[in-house]
């Protein structure tokens, strides 16, 4: 059987399979950088952290662009639409109590 040259082999961490729950995403960008910070945002607390920051280039940030692009239409096509959020807001306290100090 001949070797696949393109095949990529791709090492997962038990720690990093585990996955970090994120709520929120924020995207800056300079010119030659796209930086993605992945919040959690816990209800009735004021103060949310970053998880997980990724930083990209441009190009890479397009290629990932046109791959959510192609799961989402994968993932609406096998369990249907998702509901589609226009200007979402950032609540604060998920609906809960204000927080006092």
């Amino acid at each position: 059987m001949a070797e696949n040259k393109n095949q990529l082999n791709i090492e997962l961490s038990e720690q990093i399979a585990e996955g970090i729950y994120t709520n929120l995403a924020v995207i800056t960008h300079s010119t030659s950088e796209f930086v993605f910070d992945f919040v959690k945002m816990m209800p009735g607390v004021p103060k949310a952290h970053v998880k997980s920051r990724i930083i990209m280039t441009p190009e890479n940030a397009k290629r990932l662009l046109f791959a959510l692009k192609d799961n989402i239409a994968k993932f609406e096509s096998a369990f249907g639409t998702i509901k589609d959020i226009s200007a979402p807001s950032i609540p604060m306290n998920f609906g809960g109590p204000t927080p006092e100090a």
